[in-house]
């Protein structure tokens, strides 16, 4: 059966509330103002050098990206040396995931239903919408060239990361984060992998949250995993043919997990 790209499977199945936010950025300018974005990233954390996680995660991503079909950009995976957990994407496909948050994950599909989710960001756009109607094209442009009011740049700069939540980035809102738990979904769908995954890293998160909710807070003010998005995902799922077979987990997620000291998974 022929795969359908998923832009045009969210596209025409979400909510005209969030369809009908235009992107006033073209791919290009959305690439720059991430490239920008991820300049104060990499200045305000430290990034995790092990190479075989690095690899690891980048590997992930990246065969999550190609499952998603005509993607329009080049992805960037990189790990954050953090025990918080927490991941978030950049316009342009500049993605962060924190260490914290792949010690977190009892499985691979769990990690790669987060992981999928912040590609459905960058890919639907969430980011650029939300700063370019906000600012209106003229500014984002003016930063995005340098030519602008310094200051400006870093008011924008700042909220697009979301400083004041600890890089948490952009609140998106609801519709937008369904559009992205809806794209996981059809993208580890592609890749194989068992999409049951992203509803019980939400399970995990709010078990967490009830132990240790410091530990998670970043995630919570912009990623809520409530019981209704948990049920969203599984009702997105129940609409699939039969996604029994489909990866769960792997040896060598298993050996990272090890090689950072994480554990054994689920």
């Amino acid at each position: 059966m022929k795969k359908i790209p998923l832009i045009l499977i969210i596209a025409l199945t979400m909510s005209c509330a969030v369809i009908n936010k235009l992107n006033l950025l073209t791919p290009e300018q959305e690439v720059e103002l991430g490239r920008q974005a991820s300049r104060e990233v990499e200045r305000s954390v430290r990034l995790y050098r092990d190479p075989l996680v690095r690899a690891y995660i980048d590997s992930l991503g990246q065969a999550l990206v190609r499952a998603s079909r005509l993607s329009q950009f080049r992805y960037y995976f990189k790990v954050v040396d953090a025990p918080e957990v927490n991941a978030f994407a950049l316009p342009g496909g500049f993605i962060y995931v924190n260490l914290g948050l792949i010690k977190a994950a009892g499985t691979e599909s769990e990690l790669a239903g987060v992981i999928g989710h912040e590609i459905g960001h960058v890919e639907m756009h969430h980011g650029a919408k939300k700063i370019s109607q906000q600012y209106g094209l003229a500014v984002v442009v003016d930063v995005i060239s340098g030519s602008g009011d310094p200051s400006l740049k870093r008011k924008v700069i700042a909220q697009l990361l979301g400083f004041g939540g600890g890089l948490g980035v952009l609140s998106y809102g609801r519709e937008a984060e369904r559009e992205s738990d809806k794209f996981a979904v059809h993208c580890m769908v592609n890749a194989d992998v068992d999409p049951e995954g992203i509803a019980r890293f939400f399970e995990t998160l709010l078990k967490l949250h009830k132990r240790e909710p410091k530990g998670v807070e970043a995630w919570f003010s912009t990623h809520p995993p409530t019981q209704s998005r948990i049920d969203f995902v599984r009702s997105e799922i129940a609409k699939l043919p039969n996604t029994a077979g489909l990866k769960k987990t792997s040896a060598r997620f298993e050996q990272i997990r090890a090689r950072i000291g994480g554990g054994k998974g689920s």
